[in-house]
């Protein structure tokens, strides 16, 4: 069940309106690092957790709600960078023959499809998509992708506030950087909270992997190298089961050919009837 306030989680103030910038800011709506595919990441990995798992289902769609609010936050600073732009391109705007060449810089569509609003639409215009969620049902490996999805998300908020100069879209992006802070430091700690988050899922039984390569790491150079001493080609592993070693060279064994085909599937172009 969701309940909505006629409230901004945060204030946006837009001082000097910029059309270009509003195009920018339209990859953290719709875009791969975007507020819609964390929202939507949060409660779909949520929605797949059993009962026991409650608190960890709490924190999943309690900070889900939170991304909505970023959504909002973020479509009303597309608009009033949108709507409070140069009076000249307004007006310029209601012809539309003249509308391309006064949105140097802005998507089109934000006009011709969105009457001057946000879109859920990356910077390029490109539809949001599912395929940018990460919800598997195994709760660690969800949480291991929250961290990767606050990260490139924060790596953006930064960008944008390196590319804008408006005090008023700077301080919007301050906190929007520093809830990105706390998410990365609340699904890490999540992590640690785990009995045993690595490797995923651990519930597999150890015994049954090839215990000649679980920890080695192989080298794929033509010829065979001495071993690095790289803290990951030796000492113990993290998940404390094992230890590193190095492979010099893949197993390699067995021919790369493909069986004969069904002659129904007509792959062969020298058979004929």
């Amino acid at each position: 069940m969701f309940f909505q306030e006629p409230t901004l989680q945060y204030e946006v103030i837009v001082e000097e309106p910029d059309p270009h910038f509003a195009k920018l800011l339209q990859q953290a709506i719709g875009g791969q690092e975007g507020e819609m595919r964390v929202a939507l990441q949060y409660m779909f990995q949520a929605w797949a957790l059993p009962e026991e798992y409650e608190a960890y289902r709490n924190l999943l769609m309690e900070t889900a709600a939170e991304e909505l609010g970023h959504i909002e936050m973020l479509a009303t600073a597309v608009t009033k960078n949108l709507r409070g732009s140069p009076k000249q391109m307004r007006e310029e705007s209601e012809n539309a023959a003249a509308a391309a060449a006064a949105m140097t810089g802005q998507n089109p569509r934000q006009f011709l499809s969105a009457g001057l609003s946000a879109m859920p639409v990356d910077s390029n215009g490109v539809p949001f998509t599912g395929g940018y969620i990460a919800a598997s049902g195994n709760l660690a490996g969800d949480l291991y992708a929250n961290v990767m999805a606050e990260a490139t998300g924060r790596t953006l908020a930064t960008r944008l506030w390196e590319y804008t100069d408006d005090p008023g879209m700077k301080d919007m992006l301050s906190y929007l950087i520093a809830r990105d802070t706390m998410h990365q430091n609340q699904w890490l700690e999540a992590l640690e909270s785990l009995e045993d988050p690595v490797p995923v899922p651990a519930s597999f039984p150890q015994e049954e992997e090839n215990q000649e390569f679980n920890y080695a790491f192989m080298s794929t150079r033509r010829e065979p190298q001495e071993d690095p001493g790289y803290p990951w080609t030796e000492g113990d592993s993290p998940d404390g089961k094992g230890e590193f070693s190095y492979l010099a060279e893949q197993p390699g064994d067995g021919e790369v050919v493909a069986p004969e085909p069904d002659p129904k599937t007509h792959n062969d172009p020298n058979e004929s009837k």
